[in-house]
């Protein structure tokens, strides 16, 4: 059997040491996957939807897009890899390490760019990619219009089963903790990616400095949570974890360099549930919080040197922890 290492982004563990309190960890260890199957397929609909949606989401309108819809990726990438073995090996062979050779849709590149190399691994996207070619995924309102108008195929109709309702499994404190943290990952990463590419870095770090917490804060109102972004190098003082934060940080962190496999920490105390999950950085991050003398542009090291004097979030690398998801909700019944 293979272990699946499951990253959050930006996402996604061991118990915390708090003596004198209920807390027990209910997911201390990686979670063991067999051969495809009913559980890999909620497993890689779960994953596209952590890992890819927060650019390639069906929810954008066309001219608001940040990156190709997932579904447009799947069109194309059937039309040159028509059999599974292909197209789970063209997706692989684009993810591993993007680039303007190796892409397919070039329109998408022309307008978007190339996609930013991020640390997934291989195991993860051919899960993916599986579920991608097996299923019916969903379609933007103005895709199959889209499609037919520049492919001239006449009447679109994508390929695969529809995964029923039925099929899902009940949730657990796991499942809705990531869905949590996915969830207010695409609203920021959304928003971050569209200003970083059509304004540029100053823009992105101004929307950091001015919406993050008031969208941050109004997903805590859709899910009835408590969201944190919380780290151990903090850029606003209002995201200095605290200790038993400071401890998950560096169990990801040990986990993360050793390149082992972990699981969010769950954790609960009565009648709440505690969920903490990695911030992993990507090449986009390290435009505000990589190397100030090669990655961060002047002039936003000029604008954190102002609004940040005392600023220690930066110096990352790609595939680092830059901080954690802290998230609280009430602990569903059984």
């Amino acid at each position: 059997m293979k272990k699946i290492l499951f990253i959050i982004s930006l996402l996604y563990l061991a118990s915390c040491k708090n003596s004198g309190n209920t807390d027990k960890s209910i997911s201390e260890v990686a979670i063991e996957k067999p051969a495809f199957n009913q559980q890999d397929v909620l497993w890689g609909k779960e994953l596209m939807e952590a890992k890819c949606y927060v650019c390639h989401g069906p929810d954008a309108s066309e001219d608001a897009q940040i990156a190709p819809p997932m579904v447009a990726i799947k069109a194309r990438y059937l039309m040159d890899s028509p059999t599974k073995e292909e197209f789970v090996d063209a997706i692989w062979n684009f993810v591993e390490k993007p680039s303007l050779e190796k892409g397919k849709m070039k329109g998408a590149l022309k307008r978007f760019g190339v996609m930013p190399y991020q640390p997934y691994s291989e195991e993860d996207i051919r899960i993916i990619s599986e579920y991608l070619f097996d299923y019916k995924i969903e379609e933007p309102s103005w895709f199959k219009e889209h499609w037919e108008q520049r492919h001239g195929s006449g009447n679109f109709e994508q390929q695969g089963k529809v995964l029923k309702e039925a099929d899902a499994l009940q949730k657990s404190a796991k499942q809705i903790g990531l869905e949590i943290a996915q969830s207010t990952q695409k609203v920021l990463g959304k928003n971050l990616m569209g200003k970083m590419q059509k304004e540029g870095s100053v823009a992105a770090l101004k929307f950091c400095n001015e919406r993050a917490y008031p969208l941050t804060d109004s997903m805590a109102i859709v899910h009835n949570a408590k969201i944190k972004r919380v780290s151990d190098k903090t850029r606003n003082p209002r995201n200095k974890a605290n200790a038993q934060e400071m401890e998950h940080i560096a169990f990801f962190k040990d986990k993360i360099r050793a390149n082992e496999v972990y699981e969010p920490i769950v954790m609960e105390n009565g009648d709440k549930t505690h969920f903490y999950a990695p911030i992993v950085t990507n090449d986009m991050c390290l435009k505000c919080h990589g190397n100030p003398s090669k990655d961060i542009p002047s002039e936003v090291v000029s604008i954190l040197n102002e609004r940040y004097p005392e600023d220690a979030a930066t110096g990352y690398s790609t595939n680092e922890v830059r901080g954690i998801w802290s998230i609280t909700f009430q602990k569903e019944e059984p």
